[in-house]
């Protein structure tokens, strides 16, 4: 049936119409960079260790107070059948006075230094927090890149597959193919759809994922990622290794609780001195005339200077062990870090190398020699020199070489990530700037010209 010039018009504006319609629904591409922003100013775990830190750094400014300052008074010497009469009695006085308690040389500054110590310990705690929550973020980012790779080459597949059903159909109404290969490429069609529904499920637990970093609303759409090149490494394991102790905020973060307890040893040590009390008082006395008293009633003031026994060794002694064991703790805790840190920089360089030689592999050999191999395949089977199954063979190896790709860029990006978690900072020489995405090569796929049956 042919279409008008007008019925053509109208269809392509019809048409258009429902391309700018997908086009305004759908997201922009995301930034990694705007990505992990988001994530450290919103979300509210971050938030909570920052109100944690801030917690300790005003408790270092409590530390080194002194007490307040005691005042007093009272009505001293009395008489019970008198009792606010003050003219009877020489002792009896209207007394004010105050007091101050001052601990012993050193333990204030001591005190603040271990306040600042535990402070400094969790403010690179957040700093950590910081660096767990950036890896999550370019790990999530990277596996939602891959999925969305993946969902590309079957869409593409599924086209070429529909190809396949059209040339198996066209020999087989030729009388030169069996209905068998229309079945065999139906079933790989409805794998592929298989893998394409598990693959949407993957990306909405991704995208849920994402905003759950980002604490924005679970079902905010999630743009396309763009593609990227693989960054390399300048810095050997050595020099990583270097970098990650002098860095890492969780090794900061040990050494200010190292320096802690160290902090609290020397101050245990200072209790085993006394605190002091001083103390003023004031005396106001009333003159006495009387048959049996004479006095002139002066003012007096008292002067005192009080201080604790430190008879308690054994309470003394324990602060002196919890101190010592809380180094011991903190020492062996960092020790335990930076073998870890050695652990991970190598492991993850060798993964790294790994996945960088198979991507340079893939797409300089394996992915190339498919695409050459389904090629002949495809042009052999219009001829009736390869059968269908070698055909299919050929486009489901392809497909899994091209995933295996983009599952290895993805997983080099992550390692990455991963990489600069444990080291404490960016660490790529060569950023991974997006790039425009690369059609991959399709094999020319053509029904093929009518023969004779050689069975005629």
């Amino acid at each position: 049936m042919k279409m008008s010039v007008g019925q053509f018009v109208i269809a392509s504006i019809i048409a258009l119409n429902v391309s700018f319609t997908h086009a305004a629904d759908a997201p922009p591409p995301e930034n990694l960079a705007n990505l992990v922003a988001s994530a450290l100013a919103n979300n509210p775990e971050l938030k909570s260790s920052q109100s944690r830190w801030q917690m300790y750094a005003n408790k270092a400014k409590q530390a080194s107070a002194l007490e307040d300052p005691m005042f007093m008074f009272k009505l001293q010497n009395m008489l019970a059948r008198e009792p606010f009469v003050f003219n009877k009695d020489p002792q009896s006085a209207k007394v004010i006075g105050i007091s101050q308690q001052i601990p012993f040389w050193g333990k204030r500054a001591l005190r603040e230094e271990v306040a600042q110590y535990e402070g400094e310990a969790y403010k690179w705690a957040v700093e950590e927090r910081k660096l767990e929550l950036t890896r999550m973020v370019k790990e999530t980012y990277y596996q939602l890149w891959a999925v969305d790779k993946a969902q590309e080459i079957i869409g593409k597949n599924l086209k070429i597959i529909d190809d396949f059903v059209t040339i198996a159909e066209t020999k087989y109404s030729v009388g030169q193919g069996v209905q068998q290969d229309i079945y065999k490429a139906g079933l790989e069609r409805s794998k592929m759809l298989d893998m394409q529904i598990t693959l949407k499920q993957q990306r909405k637990s991704l995208e849920a994922n994402l905003n759950y970093l980002l604490y924005r609303p679970g079902n905010t759409p999630v743009g396309t990622i763009a593609d990227f090149t693989l960054p390399q490494l300048s810095l050997t394991a050595e020099q990583l290794n270097e970098t990650a102790f002098e860095k890492r905020p969780q090794v900061k973060s040990l050494i200010m609780q190292t320096e802690k307890g160290k902090a609290s040893h020397r101050l245990a040590q200072k209790e085993f001195y006394p605190d002091f009390n001083l103390s003023f008082e004031y005396m106001f006395r009333e003159r006495i005339a009387t048959d049996m008293v004479s006095d002139p009633g002066y003012n007096m003031f008292t002067v005192g200077l009080t201080f604790n026994l430190p008879f308690q060794q054994e309470r003394r002694r324990a602060m002196l062990a919890e101190s010592t064991s809380e180094t011991s703790m903190a020492t062996e805790e960092l020790n335990g870090l930076k073998n870890s840190i050695r652990y991970s920089i190598n492991d993850t360089l060798a993964q790294m190398e790994r996945r960088q030689k198979l991507v340079e592999l893939y797409k300089s050999g394996i992915i190339p020699q498919a695409e050459q191999s389904l090629e002949s395949a495809v042009i052999g089977y219009r001829v009736n020199k390869v059968d269908f199954l070698t055909l299919l063979d050929g486009r489901v190896n392809l497909f899994n070489y091209e995933r295996e790709l983009y599952e290895s860029q993805s997983e080099y990006m992550m390692k990455l990530a991963q990489l600069e978690a444990t080291v404490g900072v960016e660490l790529a020489s060569t950023p991974a700037v997006p790039q425009p995405p690369t059609a991959p090569v399709e094999p020319p796929v053509t029904s093929p010209a009518p023969e004779h049956s050689q069975h005629h």
